[in-house]
């Protein structure tokens, strides 16, 4: 799956955490906030935890990480805008967090791991690879990567770094699979930069423009055309200004004086002169874009002359709620540039021939193909295949599964580590199960029945209701009439009789939930 990245690597009664991350419910998961890791085999093994390691501050990579520090203490590594977003994730929680942090170039011992952080090009600034030394070889994990040789943040792809890495012999490489089904190569944030330039010249009027929060380069080059357009520059959305204050409070975004102007103080600006960088990009039903477009956001409304971007393409499945919110900002007269007319985002995961480059400077001797749905994993494998790899000495393993690596050879063990996901509604953490969401699915296609019933206690006579014909009537009488009383059977009686009824009537299957009272 794409999301949840989670990995762990146990040797000598030690273990090294890699990420910890969350994904986003799918439609079968109605009432559901987020899905974290499974996280029972960690907390039994907690003892022989040396510590965790991120790679990055993406949610499907450190979103977990406030729900796994509640149940444990254990040390976590990051750069340093890795841990400010965790650190940001935990007090929003009010969970502490023993935070350390880890700088590319950085070499650690933990316990029997020796972990040497690499810099990488990714879709958010301070991104990691990873070289980790064990007992028996040394293990590769990529991260999430893409080679970008003009980033905007001028830290390039260290080429040099990684065929050193290559050339002491990797044992097993961990590679991202995202886009390994899209032939040739990302381009560059740069292109974005040069293309969102072109588009700021062309616009008169206001512009509201929508973009992930978490890419601070991104959020950068606008806030730099903005600024060569002569164009003040305001934020909106709440994870756009957790992010933006603590990016430039860390040096990572750089606003010149006088341009940053708070979203309160907008309406005095002429709309020539200003740019307002908001969330909602994926049209998240409460996003700051997702309320303009609805005409409910305080202090942004729409109007004719407005220019809205969303520098974006849909994550896969979010493409109807991403094309209502353009058609609600349509109807509002404003004008709109999308994925679909205009070159304006670029992937920050690495295509087919980039990961040839990666496979051609570690060379490991084994290869796991990760962070990825199946598809993307075969597809990584079989590029592998292509470049000379053994298949034998390849594993596509599914949540769970354990991989033995020996200094002789490597093989998928039957065990299994329990790797369910964990269901967060609100505060529960794994407290809605199956059928809980089967229930929450049959409510949302087919509604709610509610059959109320007044019996007397002393006769067991039905006094009065229900109205549904005399279905429910009738059912009730007859296991009165022949001594069933318990409530419990009485209810199952009554929906099953009025679940059938209402079928034949309907064709539909609603939840039916009977209310006995007694007088």
């Amino acid at each position: 799956e794409i999301g949840k990245n989670m990995t762990l690597l146990e040797c000598d009664d030690q273990i090294l955490i890699i990420d910890c991350g969350m994904t986003f419910p799918d439609y079968e998961m109605p009432g559901i906030d987020i899905v974290i890791p499974d996280f029972s085999y960690v907390i039994e093994n907690q003892n022989k935890i040396v510590g965790m390691i991120v790679s990055h501050g993406h949610e499907d990579h450190i979103g977990a990480i406030p729900y796994l520090l509640r149940e444990i203490n254990i040390p976590v590594y990051g750069t340093r805008l890795t841990l400010g977003l965790i650190e940001t994730k935990l007090e929003e929680q009010n969970v502490m967090g023993d935070l350390r942090i880890l700088d590319p170039g950085d070499t650690i011992k933990l316990g029997c791991f020796k972990v040497e952080a690499i810099r990488t090009t990714h879709s958010i600034a301070d991104s990691l690879c990873f070289a980790i030394n064990t007992p028996v070889g040394l293990i590769f994990h990529s991260g999430d990567f893409k080679i970008d040789h003009t980033p905007l943040d001028g830290e390039a792809f260290d080429f040099h770094k990684l065929a050193e890495i290559g050339d002491r012999g990797v044992k097993l490489m961990l590679c991202e699979s995202t886009n390994a089904v899209r032939p040739g190569f990302t381009r560059s944030e740069k292109v974005v930069k040069e293309n969102l330039e072109e588009i700021f010249k062309k616009i008169k009027g206001r512009i509201i423009i929508a973009t992930f929060s978490s890419n601070v380069h991104r959020v950068q080059a606008i806030v730099d055309n903005a600024i060569k357009c002569g164009r003040k520059v305001a934020f909106s959305g709440r994870s756009m200004e957790t992010v933006v204050n603590l990016a430039i409070e860390l040096g990572y975004l750089k606003i010149k004086d006088g341009y940053l102007v708070d979203l309160s103080m907008t309406r005095d600006i002429p709309d020539s002169k200003l740019v307002i960088i908001t969330t909602g990009s994926q049209g998240e039903p409460m996003s700051a874009l997702s309320r303009i477009s609805t005409d409910e956001h305080r202090q942004i409304k729409l109007k004719i002359g407005d220019t809205v971007i969303l520098s974006s393409t849909p994550i896969p499945g979010n493409e109807r709620t991403v094309y209502d919110v353009v058609n609600a900002l349509f109807r509002h007269g404003a004008n709109v540039i999308y994925s679909d007319v205009a070159d304006i985002h670029v992937s920050g995961h690495a295509c087919s021939e980039e990961l040839k480059i990666m496979h051609s400077l570690i060379k490991p001797e084994y290869f796991m193909p990760v962070h990825g749905e199946i598809r993307h994993q075969i597809e990584h494998a079989k590029l592998a295949i292509s470049m000379g790899m053994d298949e034998d000495n390849i594993f596509v393993l599914e949540n769970g599964e354990l991989l033995e690596l020996t200094e002789k050879k490597a093989k998928v063990l039957q065990d299994r580590v329990q790797a369910d996901a964990i269901l967060v509604d609100g505060l529960g953490v794994g407290d809605v199960g199956n059928i809980v969401l089967r229930d929450r699915k049959m409510l949302s296609e087919a509604g709610l029945l509610i059959i109320t019933c007044v019996i007397d206690q002393d006769t067991n006579e039905v006094l009065a209701g229900p109205d549904i014909k005399n279905v429910c009537v009738n059912t009730i009488s007859k296991c009165l009439l022949i001594g069933i009383t318990d409530r419990q059977t009485l209810k199952s009686r009554v929906k099953n009789s009025l679940s059938d009824y209402i079928y034949e009537t309907t064709k539909r299957t609603p939840i039916i939930l009977p209310v006995f009272m007694e007088v």
